[in-house]
């Protein structure tokens, strides 16, 4: 993967790829072992780094909302995708498809 921590899509993308990995050790890691391993601090520690993971990208959102003057619609999508479990991910592929498209 490469990103162009230059421009705010960039930007935008690689903080969605370090939020959708956070959300998913926080789902798949630190719950099972807060609930099965009696180990809250899991949960407390990648839940503290994927808040603020979550903020950044939503920050980056409305930077890139700006830049590239994204419409309501699409500006919901990605609001959307880091709520899904893979939802960063999969916007990552089509947003780098769409890059490549404009710079070819």
């Amino acid at each position: 993967m490469q990103f162009s921590l230059k421009s705010p899509l960039g930007r935008f993308r690689f903080i969605g790829i370090l939020e959708g990995i956070s959300y998913l050790v926080l789902l798949g890691i630190a719950m099972p072992l807060k609930y099965w391993a009696n180990l809250p601090m899991a949960v407390k520690l990648v839940g503290w780094a994927h808040g603020v993971l979550f903020i950044a990208y939503m920050l980056a959102l409305v930077s890139v909302t700006f830049d590239r003057r994204w419409s309501f619609g699409r500006v919901v999508v990605a609001f959307i995708a880091s709520l899904v479990p893979f939802g960063t991910f999969w916007l990552d592929t089509r947003l780098k498809k769409e890059e490549q498209q404009s710079t070819a």
